[in-house]
Formats: C-alpha cells, structure tokens, sequence
C-alpha cells in the first residue's frame, strides 16, 4: 500500500508539477525479460547539454499493478529491481522527486516479458478407463529457466480414433475397449503414452439425496452406488454428476453448481441431478425455492467527512459504558477524529489529534476501551511507525507514546490483541510484521518480528485465538501462530502454521470465520484491485471479490465459494452470527447470510441480505460511494467511506417493500418538473388543449 501512496503524491496531487529542462533516461527502454528473470535497472537523468546526472530520489511502480503486486510484473520501489511474472506487456513507470527545484519528472517504459523455450513436458492419465467415458488428464511443462507453465494447449494425436477419440477441444474420450498411443506435443517437444482403455464395468447407478425440497444456496450431499452385471457393488467407481434444469422464472435460465458430491442451485427451480458412468446413467429430482433473505437496511447516522478523505475506522465500548468510534484521514494532514456514537442518530466529533502524516490509515482500540493506536504515512521527517493513545476519555485523547524503530517506511495497518500491536512494515525489505508489547504503554517494546520472503508484499493483519492472518496480495494468506500454540508459537517467536494463495494475486485482507451453523472453519479473503489505477479526486473502477478458504484441514486448504457483487470490488469487512458486513467500495455496504454450507457463488445464490449506498452529494467526491468497511457493534452496522466519512446503519427484521419502486415519491416532483401540485391537476393539465 506505501507504492500506492507514492502513486498518489506523484500523479494526483496538485502541489506537484513537472521538470521541463531535464528527461529521464533508463535502460528499461526496449527491455524484454522471460518470466521468472530479475533485472535491476540503471536510471540518469539526461540535462539540456546532453550531460549525464542522477536523481537523488528514484521511485518505479508497476502502473497497473498498485494495488495487485507483483501478479504481473513486481517492482521494488527504490532500487527498480524487477521480477517477471506473467507474459505481456508492463507498463513501468519511473518517478524522480523532490528535484532541487521541487519539481518532479516521470517517464513510462514498455517492458515485455515471454516465457523462455520449453524443456519438458509432463501429461498425466488414469491408468483406469473404461469405455464411454471422457479421459481426465493434467499436463504442465518446465521452461529452459525451470520455470513451471500450465496455460497453454497441447496438440494431440490418437493413433486409434475409434478406441480414443480427440475432438477440437482436446478432449479425451474412450470410445471402446481396445489400445491407443496418444502424442503430444507443444513447443518442439513431444511424448507419446500408450493408453489401454476397458470395457465399462457398471450395468446399474443409485443416486441418492437427504433432502428433495431446498432453497438457493443449500448445499445438497449427493449419495451414489453403483453394481455391476452380477449385482456385485462396485466400489473404485465414481459417476459424474450434473444437472439439468428449468427455472421459476421464465426469463432466466436454471444455474447451479456441483462440486464433488456436492450440488448447490443458484436459481429457484426444478431440476434433475444426473449420475452417469459411459452409457449408464441415474436421475434425481430436486424442487429448488428462493433463499428470501432480504431485509430493509436504514440509515441511523452520520459523521460526516467531506474536506478530505477517510480511512479506516474502529468504534467500541470505552470505559463510562458508552460508544465510541475512531476515524483516519487519507492525504490530509494527519488527523484522527474521535466521535461519541452512544446515540448513533446523532454522531459527536468531541476531538482530534493532528500528527506529523499524510495519512492516518488504520485506527484501533483495545478491547477494554483504555489504549487506542493509530498508523502514520507520510510523516515528514519519514519517522512514521505508530502512535499510542490514552483513551480512558475520549473527549480527551492523550498520546503516551511513539513507537517508530525500523517502521519509518510507514504502517500501514495495525491490530492489538493481547498487550501487544502487530504493525505492519508493508514494503519493507523483506515486508514484514513487528509484535510491540505495549504493557507499558509508555515505553513499548518490540519482542517479535514475522518477515516474509524476497519480492513479497504484506497489506493486512487481524489476529484473533493467537493466530495471525496476513494478507500477502501475491502470496496469499499466511496463518501464524503468535500464542495459540497449534506449532509452538508465541509473540517472541511467530511460527508459520499455513498458507493459501491464488490465481489474481489481490489478497488485500483476510478475516478468520468459525461457521456457528456447521461448525466449518473458514479464512475469508478479499481482493483489491483497481483496473484502471486509481484517481484521488474522481470515481474509481473497483473489481475482485471474497474467496472462501475452507481450513478445516489446515494442511489442505480448499477453495469452495465465492461472493462477487457484479461491477464492484471489495476492501474490508465484518463477520458476526454468521452474517457479513462487507465494505465493498462502490457497491457501497453489503450484508450477506452466510449460514449453512457453502458452496459456489453466494450472490447468484440470492445470500445478500441488504445493501446500501454509502455516497453523499456533498462528498469529497459527490455522489461516489466508496466503502471502506463495516463493523458491527450493539446491533447497528458501522461504516467508514473514503469520500463521506462515517455513519451507521439499522438492518430490520422487515423484508423490503418493492411495490411503489416507479412510483412519483413527491408532489414536489410534479410541480418542479410540471408546474402542477398533485395527480389531479397534472389529469386536468393532461387534458387541457393547448394554448395557442
């Protein structure tokens, strides 16, 4: 996240201005690498005589890649050093700042990568196929710079179609018993496998379902049995499963998911589960209903924001017993609001405290309501690190300490737990997390330290039953004991005890979820990625969505659903009695059942309980919602937005009336557009000739 600060002050602020009698010059011109090399850049400055300089502060980012590093193209910000690690072109942008005459000059290069020549290839094949069936296969290959490859098509050759058939596809089909040799071949490479294929064993297939009658979003666990010709039960044999369907409603198609033995419909409807094996197949019915988990969500309050940008909040309990809540400030200058939300119709600023920052990025409060923290970037003599609070009086905040050994690069986000804050050095070298004992909070400590490896990027940490989660955008989520003793860990000696990682690269945060309906443990994880990169003073592009991490087996983690809200992206949120407060910038605050099983994509599903604007015409970018998260606290919904500030929310008990949705709201509206003040005078208006 420090790189997107770097971003911001170099391309959106306006105090900035341009350099126009020197140019940047790089051997990043022309630059092509293959994926998996490393190159560290050379970089002057070329001044109106032709004569070499060099710029005494260089800063290189991956113009796409802000919030989503190293997916494509990692970038070390101060050194340049770069790591290839996706095919395309990269667009990387090299920045030199603070220029003796305070000005600034960038410049985009073009940087190509390629996967380098093929060495080897690998296809693995059942050694047990019975005719009729469709072959499962997986194949990989390793580059000249072993560099293991996935994306890419084989092509394949059978040397008996009419045992093994290979359509456009490339898929597999066994289509009698008999031997085929199949080739494959990409790149230059070849191998051939010979291939037996059997006659289909099974004569009669069972399917069985505990439940015929659901709604959207149940998960069903699908039963099969299979005999042979002599009613021998056949026991290494699985059927494939799938579904056909018809929909309640007629202007959409039925849609469902099956994963395993697992199937999970989308959609109301009927629909027919089918079991097959080759040519023998088995069907069930199952009657589909919607979900009907709507609810009105309302707004309580505000604490409105509209001077500047707000970040992150955290509201709780202080010691009177009322309600409190603590607020950042992003690109201002260095502000934390405190606000008194006992009555949250009616939020009260009661004070401030301004520190040396551009940002104050995350808050927190301890759980006893005594000790607040909050995060500095972009301090000015770059002594950033973290400041500690008294916060016994909300009304009158006092600052106990400051903590900023080996954290002057700016935190980023912090978490107390257990006497201790866990502070993150995002872009650090390694990128890291401090444990500060804050016992004494006048004089804290620093008795532990969790590094991640070269070229890997820390955003986000929550610790919850003395395990840490880290959010690791490349890397993934990282699980560490710091006190829950699962591998012997403690704050003085963190101890990795798993990870997940995937496809997109964007883990921006990561949240623990122990289900209360089921009992299954779950690592949610949101991504955070800006398509279009980012803009400080206009509407922003949001996308990714919320990975569901089953961890039940911590040695095997799987990947089992999804909430992607259409068009939006996600930043943070909250999970309590199985239901989550997602802060999902543009898509404003949404709230999601996530009760039962889960499986596949929960908003097809209809699991999305409430939604709500967050926006204000008056914002810092009018009518923009931008939600950064949401917390639940005494039964209403808490919420910080980048461009209003903070406010609260009251889901009911009541489902939503849709009714009146095209219907006029006002009378107002009838004058102001017609000139006439109600329903009657507008018939009359309607029905009067016009004057001439």
């Amino acid at each position: 996240m420090r790189l997107l600060l770097i971003f911001f002050f170099v391309n959106y602020f306006p105090y900035t201005t341009y350099s126009q009698n020197l140019s940047i010059e790089s051997n990043l011109e022309g630059l092509v690498m293959s994926v998996g090399d490393s190159f560290k850049p050379v970089t002057n400055l070329i001044n109106p005589d032709g004569s070499l300089s060099t710029c005494k502060n260089l800063i290189y980012y991956n113009k796409k890649g802000v919030f989503n590093v190293g997916n494509s193209i990692s970038v070390n910000p101060s050194t340049g050093e770069l790591q290839a690690n996706e095919p395309g072109i990269h667009e990387v942008v090299v920045v030199c700042v603070g220029m003796d005459d305070g000005k600034r000059l960038s410049r985009t290069y073009n940087v190509k990568v390629k996967y380098s020549k093929t060495k080897s290839i690998d296809v693995k094949i059942s050694d047990n196929i019975h005719s009729g069936n469709y072959i499962p296969y997986t194949y990989n290959s390793i580059t000249a710079n072993d560099i293991l490859r996935e994306d890419f098509q084989l092509e394949i050759k059978s040397s008996n179609p009419e045992v093994i058939f290979v359509n456009l596809n490339n898929d597999l089909k066994a289509m009698s018993p008999g031997s085929s040799t199949l080739s494959f071949k990409f790149d230059g490479i070849e191998i051939n496998k010979k291939i037996v294929v059997q006659e289909n064993p099974v004569n009669t297939i069972f399917i069985y379902s505990k439940m015929n009658k659901i709604k959207t979003g149940d998960v069903v666990e699908l039963e099969t049995v299979v005999y042979d010709r002599n009613g021998k039960k056949l026991n290494n044999i699985t059927p494939k499963l799938s579904y056909s369907g018809i929909s309640n409603d007629k202007s959409s198609n039925a849609s469902a998911f099956i994963l395993g033995n697992k199937f999970v419909a989308d959609i109301s409807g009927d629909y027919i589960i089918n079991a097959s094996y080759g040519n023998i197949t088995n069907s069930l019915k199952l009657s589909v209903s919607d979900r009907n988990v709507r609810k009105d969500i309302i707004k309580v309050g505000t604490g409105n924001v509209f001077n500047t940008h707000t970040s992150d909040a955290w509201f709780f309990e202080g010691v009177d017993g009322r309600d409190y809540g603590i607020s950042g400030t992003w690109g201002y200058n260095g502000v934390a609001y405190f606000w008194d939300v006992t009555n949250p119709k009616n939020f009260k600023k009661i004070d401030s405290l301004v520190v040396d920052a551009r940002i104050v990025n995350d808050v927190k409060a301890s759980r006893d309501g005594k000790i607040g923290v909050i995060a500095r970037e972009g301090a000015s003599n770059r002594k950033n690190g973290i400041i500690i609070l008294d916060i016994s009086n909300p009304s009158d905040v006092k600052v106990l300490s400051e903590y900023f050994d080996d954290l002057t690069g700016g935190v980023h986000n912090i978490y107390i737990y257990e006497d201790h804050i866990y502070a993150l050095n995002a872009y650090a070298g390694p990128s890291k997390f401090d444990i500060i004992n804050i016992k004494d909070p006048e004089n804290p400590k620093k008795v532990g330290s969790f590094k991640l490896g070269d070229g890997s990027a820390i955003h986000d940490i929550w610790v919850e039953d003395g395990i840490a989660y880290t959010s690791n955008w490349k890397d993934g989520v990282n699980l560490i004991d710091v006190g829950n003793g699962i591998r012997g860990g403690s704050p003085s000696n963190p101890v990795l005890i798993s990870n997940y990682l995937y496809e997109s690269g964007a883990t921006h945060a990561a949240f623990p979820f122990r289900s209360k309906s089921t009992g299954k443990f779950y690592v949610i994880l949101g991504d955070e990625i800006f398509p279009d990169g980012v803009d400080g003073f206009a509407p922003n592009k949001t996308s990714g969505f919320l990975h569901f991490i089953d961890f039940s087996d911590l040695e095997n983690p799987l990947e089992v659903a999804r909430y992607e809200l259409p068009g939006h992206g996600s930043h943070n949120f909250w999970i309590e009695d199985d239901i989550i407060y997602a802060g999902m910038y543009t898509g404003g605050v949404r709230v999601i059942d996530v009760s039962g099983d889960l499986l596949g994509d929960l908003f097809k599903q209809g699991r999305e309980i409430a939604s709500f604007n967050t926006g204000s015409e008056n914002g810092f970018i009018p009518n923009s919602p931008m939600t950064w998260g949401a917390q639940l606290h005494k039964g209403n919904i808490f919420y910080s937005d980048f461009n209003t500030g903070v406010g609260a929310l009251k889901l009911l008990e009541s489902s939503p009336d849709n009714s009146n949705v095209n219907q006029v709201k006002t009378d107002q509206t009838f004058e102001s557009a017609l000139g006439v003040k109600n329903l009657l005078e507008l018939f009359e208006y309607l029905a009067s000739p016009p004057k001439e």
